[in-house]
């Protein structure tokens, strides 16, 4: 295997094995700070101003320097990351360490994905499914794990442990990333927004597909505490039982799509995901909102790489540009829309907020055939 290959997996993973390990805190933020889920929501929306605000800056870093630099700074900041939340004192430090962690990690995701397209170009061959394939094996290690260790260890010892993993496995790799950047004396791409509205109608349906996966990223573990009874250790499988299953049907994305299709492949995530938030939304006891994790996890598993190959190859369009667009959008729903979870909670239970989930899943299924353009260059 090649070793670049091997290092963009090794940062997908850990990246992953990053934020799954924050899905774990914010129960144990809620009962360290004594707050809602409300205020629990505000953090949220820090870490996703905190990933909107830097995300643009390593995308024109890409752009202009090239992911390998860009992925390197934002990895290196993000490593200590959870041990500043974790030693924060109070809401206004901790929501201040949530927005920094938040935009090291937004910022690491861009940067990552466009070395991901720099490998597929290198190679000639698709990788990016089984890429994000990674990220999900290292959000089920951190999110599976999290709540264990927090539990029995406390939130500091986790966060050091999970920071020194981090470090130790981007030591490893750094020299290994491939090296991506212009040439010299070649003319600097001119950073502006593509002019016609398809990766904007793409960048749509990874949003409606990233809003679930941020749902049950950020609350599910209070849903299982708060509405099922759940102890902490078995509130942190909710999101794990959805990363397993998404790591397992990433790993098998490019046969099945190359077998099906983006369009059928896409549709057939769409109404999966729908079934598994739906079983979830209906659940009366932790092993079955676990399990409508999980069956959402096959779900929409492809749909973002589905988005983001479909992005990356709009006729017409630099590649690097309509993955910038999409990317932006997609991530915005992983980030933003759990923090407006976290208000709605206060009125409305996570069981009915889960079946609304599955019913918003309408609208990428009906914007599905614009996912042909990720066969481009395959046969019909």
């Amino acid at each position: 295997m090649y070793p670049c290959r091997v290092a963009v997996s090794a940062l997908f993973f850990i990246n992953g094995l990053l934020v799954g390990s924050w899905a774990p805190k914010i129960p144990a933020l809620m009962a360290r700070l004594d707050i809602t889920e409300a205020m629990a929501g505000i953090l949220v929306v820090m870490l996703g101003a905190g990933s909107l605000c830097l995300m643009p800056a390593f995308g024109a870093m890409v752009a202009r320097r090239g992911s390998a630099r860009a992925v390197r700074i934002a990895a290196w900041g993000a490593a200590p990351a959870l041990i500043w939340i974790s030693v924060a004192p109070d809401l206004w430090t901790v929501g201040a360490a949530v927005a920094l962690f938040g935009g090291l990690i937004g910022g690491m995701d861009v940067a990552m994905n466009a070395n991901a397209v720099a490998v597929e170009r290198a190679r000639g061959r698709a990788i990016m499914s089984s890429c994000h394939g990674f990220w999900s094996l290292g959000a089920f290690a951190g999110a599976g794990a999290g709540g264990m260790a927090i539990q029995r260890f406390g939130e500091i010892p986790h966060a050091i442990a999970v920071s020194a993993l981090f470090a130790l496995v981007l030591l490893v790799v750094r020299r290994r990333i491939i090296e991506d950047g212009p040439e010299p004396g070649a003319a600097r791409p001119p950073l502006r927004l593509p002019r016609t509205p398809l990766p904007y109608l793409i960048g749509v349906m990874a949003l409606m597909a990233m809003v679930p996966e941020g749902a049950i990223l950020d609350w599910a573990a209070v849903f299982m505490q708060r509405e099922l009874g759940a102890s902490l250790a078995v509130a942190g499988w909710g999101f794990a039982a959805c990363a397993a299953t998404m790591a397992a049907m990433r790993f098998l994305g490019d046969l099945i799509r190359r077998r099906l299709g983006a369009v059928r492949t896409l549709r057939l995530s769409t109404l999966a995901a729908m079934a598994g938030l739906a079983m979830a939304g209906l659940a009366d006891s932790a092993p079955w909102a676990i399990a409508g994790f999980a069956l959402a996890g096959i779900g929409i598993a492809n749909m973002v790489p589905i988005a983001f190959s479909a992005a990356g190859n709009v006729p017409g369009l630099a590649a690097g540009i309509g993955l910038s667009v999409v990317t932006m959008m997609g991530y915005s729903g992983i980030l933003v829309a759990p923090g407006a979870i976290g208000f709605l909670a206060e009125s409305v239970s996570f069981s009915a907020i889960y079946l609304g989930l599955a019913v918003l899943l309408t609208i990428p299924l009906a914007l599905s055939h614009l996912a042909a353009t990720a066969d481009f260059g395959q046969p019909d």
